[in-house]
C-alpha cells in the first residue's frame, strides 16, 4: 500500500497561497543546498504527484521553463507520473500526465492501494483538504517559512481537527522549518 503525503510550503501563520509574493520557488542566489538534499529525498520516495488543476497548470508554466534550476525541481516534475484533478482540462500539455475525472476522494483511494512509492500531494488546497478530510493523508510535510501575511487560504480551514505525531522537525539555511507528521486514526 502506498503512503499519501501533503507537502506544502506555508507561512507562519498557515497561510498556503502564494499571493503577496511570500515565496520563492527558485530563490537564485540563496544557499538551499541543505533544502534541495531533503527534498531529493523526499522526490525519491515519490512516483506520483497528484495536484488540482490551478497548480498543475502554475507548475506547467513555470519549471519547464526554468534555466538554470538549482532546486531539482523542474528534472523531478519531468520525470514523475503527474495525475491532475480536473473538469476541465483536455489536453494537460506535460508529459507523463493523467487527467482524473471524477471524485478527487476516489482517486485518491484508488493510488493509495496500489503498489509503488508515496503519492504526493503539493499546493491544490482543496484536493489536500478533501484529502485530509476524508482521512485519506499518512503524512504531512510542512515547510513553514518566517513569514506572516494575515490572510490567505490555509491548509486547516477553521473546524479541522485532525490528531498527528510529530517526526521530525529540521531548520534550513533558506529560514524555513520542516515540520514532518504521521496523522494518526
Amino acid at each position: 500500500m502506498r503512503k499519501i503525503v501533503i507537502t506544502q510550503n506555508l507561512t507562519a501563520d498557515g497561510v498556503m497561497d502564494m499571493s503577496g509574493g511570500w515565496f520563492d520557488p527558485a530563490a537564485q542566489g540563496v544557499d538551499q543546498s541543505d533544502l534541495v538534499e531533503v527534498n531529493r529525498v523526499h522526490q525519491d520516495a515519490a512516483d506520483v504527484l497528484l495536484v488540482g488543476r490551478g497548480t498543475f497548470e502554475s507548475f506547467r508554466d513555470f519549471w519547464p521553463h526554468l534555466r538554470d534550476d538549482t532546486t531539482g525541481v523542474a528534472d523531478y516534475l519531468q520525470r514523475v507520473q503527474k495525475h491532475v484533478v480536473s473538469s476541465t482540462l483536455t489536453e494537460p500539455g506535460w508529459t507523463n500526465t493523467t487527467v482524473v475525472r471524477g471524485p478527487a476522494a476516489d482517486h485518491v483511494r484508488a493510488l493509495r492501494s496500489g503498489e509503488g512509492g508515496d503519492v504526493v500531494i503539493t499546493g491544490s488546497p482543496r484536493l489536500a483538504q478533501e484529502a485530509l478530510r476524508e482521512g485519506l493523508v499518512d503524512e504531512l510535510r510542512l515547510f513553514v517559512f518566517p513569514v506572516a501575511v494575515g490572510t490567505g487560504q490555509r491548509l486547516f480551514p477553521e473546524g479541522t481537527a485532525i490528531r498527528l505525531e510529530p517526526l521530525e522537525s529540521r531548520g534550513f539555511a533558506v529560514g524555513c522549518t520542516l515540520l514532518r507528521y504521521r496523522v494518526r486514526p
